[in-house]
């Protein structure tokens, strides 16, 4: 288990790719939005976006399980770093 890839069960469609890191093996990505869209969805009972935020940040972004732990990008948080590059791609 040291140097697998670990995944989430029920989460496949929300992978974004794997992530290569210098010196250490590759991890699964997950798209944030997925996996907070797919909670909001198929929780049983719907569930609130803060109620699944808190579900993801405790159970999943806060599961450590080694190195093989997955990674999750937030594609959104980039447009909020550098909004200068938003505004380029919407002139292009």
């Amino acid at each position: 288990m040291e140097n697998e890839m670990l995944v989430m069960d029920g989460f496949d469609d929300c992978i974004e790719g794997v992530v290569e890191r210098f010196g250490m093996n590759p991890i699964v990505c997950y798209n944030k939005k997925k996996v907070l869209d797919k909670l909001i969805s198929e929780a049983g009972c719907s569930c609130s976006l803060d109620e699944a935020q808190e579900y993801y940040e405790f159970h999943q972004l806060g599961a450590w399980m080694g190195e093989g732990t997955p990674c999750f990008i937030d594609t959104d948080a980039w447009d909020q770093v550098y909004p200068e590059l938003d505004q380029l791609n919407n002139d292009l």
